[in-house]
Parts: C-alpha cells; structure tokens; sequence
C-alpha cells in the first residue's frame, strides 16, 4: 500500500519516474534502517491506514499524505529536532516536484505538529495528529507490542534513565484535557488510550 500509494501521489506533480524511484528509495532505507522497531514502514502502513478511514473529512490530502511519509525520516532517539530535520528534509524533496509553496508549508506544518501532539485551529493537523497517536488507543496487545518496541528504539539508555524519561512521555498525554482532538478519534481511542497509558505507568514502576 505505501509504495504504491507514493508514486500514485507523487505522479500528480510529475512525469519524472526516476525522481520518484530515487525518494521512495530514501524513503525505504530511512524507515527500514537499524534500530527502527516502531517508527518503521508498519508505522507509515498503519498512519495511512487510519487516515484513508477519514478522508472525507480531510481538505488538503496530498499535503497529508506527504506528511505521513516524511515525518519520521529522520528519527534518532539521540536528537531532539527529528520533525524539524524531517520538515525541512520533505520540503526540499517536494520543492523538486514544483509543489506550491502554501503545499509545502502545510506538510511542514503537519509534520511540525507531531512533535507535541497539541491542539490545532486546523481540522487536518488535528486529523494528522490524531492518526498519529491512534496506537495509544489500540488493543492491550497491540499497545504492549508498542511499548516494547519503544523500548527497543531507546535501548542506548539503561532503565535508570529510559524510566523516568518514558513516565514524563506518558504524563505529558495523561495531563491532556484531550489526547485526541477530533470527535472521531476521541470516540473511538480515548477512554482505551488513556488505559493503556496508566497501564504502563504502572508497569513501569
């Protein structure tokens, strides 16, 4: 689905096959690297997933679409400006394809957005966002699943460290008047995300 639906995407902005080949590689090899155990294709699978569920309700779908491939190009659990090099890093691959700058600012801004999860006066970052963090609000086994592979991704830092940094992760969506923004996905994943985020604070101890 992802590979397909990138060059579908891209080929409305241009005939250039070999531009295209040449970012889904980059693409490809950013998301499958070393160490990605969360933050890999299957994220990017499961974000599009959730927000091809609600495309009616999104007015600027190629921009999100884009988003949702860049937005973790750049992930090193080392660095705390991944979004920003992944915005600037989306904006320099669609400024090839002659996107509109208004285009390539709302993908930047959607990206941009992921980085705290807040609220938006724009319904689609809001949307974005909200697919985003959908996996809080995922079965027990699935949200374990996850948890385990964050820690997996953080596993340069001993518990000592990774414990209080995971707790003030799930504090900061726990103190949320609403973790996720949109009705649709506040009725579908708030009450289960919020279990599962107690849940693991638990856990952890």
């Amino acid at each position: 689905m992802s590979e397909d639906l990138f060059r579908e995407t891209a080929a409305r902005y241009t005939e250039d096959t070999g531009t295209v080949d040449f970012f889904w590689a980059e693409i490809h090899k950013a998301y499958t690297a070393e160490g990605r155990y969360y933050h890999n294709l299957t994220h990017v699978e499961h974000l599009l997933r959730e927000l091809s569920a609600v495309k009616p309700e999104i007015e600027h779908w190629d921009e999100i679409l884009f988003a949702a491939y860049y937005h973790d190009i750049v992930y090193s659990v080392s660095d705390h400006d991944n979004e920003e090099q992944s915005a600037v890093i989306a904006k320099q691959r669609l400024g090839v394809f002659y996107y509109t700058e208004e285009g390539l600012r709302r993908c930047s801004e959607f990206i941009l957005a992921t980085k705290g999860h807040s609220h938006s006066v724009d319904s689609d970052t809001n949307f974005f966002t909200d697919a985003d963090l959908s996996v809080l609000g995922a079965a027990e086994v699935v949200y374990d699943e996850y948890a385990r592979n964050v820690r997996k991704e953080y596993s340069i830092y001993p518990d000592l460290i990774y414990k209080p940094g995971r707790r003030k992760v799930l504090q900061h969506f726990l103190a949320m008047p609403k973790i996720f923004k949109t009705d649709i996905f506040f009725d579908r994943y708030e009450a289960a995300a919020r279990g599962n985020l107690q849940r693991e604070m638990e856990m952890l101890g």
